[in-house]
């Protein structure tokens, strides 16, 4: 019996540690996404007159290139801008994108919705599940 729990214990271990090993890499990426979020929204050299305003297709490319040094693809239309009136910083940005997860033959998707006025870590849903093969 003893060998039986340890066995068990074991296998528990290793599923827990095959999940980590898929799930964890995508929720660090949009965590620093998001932090990147924030720091592009801060860029102050518009709000203090010093730049022209930045226009918004610049800051979705600006976005788009730096999610893919995370190895997030998105496209410039996953990237909402939105200028705020008064606020410090000036512009909101926020992105939408979907990463799947491929687990012990089921495949899930993991929704990030990253955003410059959030530093929750925690913005992330979990889609539906697919066998092995199934789509979208």
């Amino acid at each position: 019996m003893g060998k039986l729990r340890l066995l068990l214990g074991l296998a528990f271990v290793a599923l827990a540690v095959l999940a980590g090993i898929q799930i964890l890499p995508p929720m660090f990426a949009n965590y620093e996404l998001q932090d990147d979020l924030h720091d592009i929204a801060a860029l102050g050299g518009s709000r203090i007159g010093l730049l022209p305003q930045t226009k918004e297709g610049d800051l979705q490319e600006t976005v788009v290139r730096t999610a893919k040094e995370h190895n997030i693809d998105l496209e410039p239309g996953q990237v909402t801008v939105r200028r705020l009136s008064t606020d410090v910083p000036p512009v909101a940005l926020e992105v939408h994108y979907r990463v799947r997860v491929d687990l012990l033959g089921y495949s899930f998707y993991m929704y990030f919705a990253p955003s410059s006025q959030s530093r929750s870590f925690w913005s992330i849903e979990f889609g539906r599940v697919f066998r092995r093969g199934g789509h979208a």
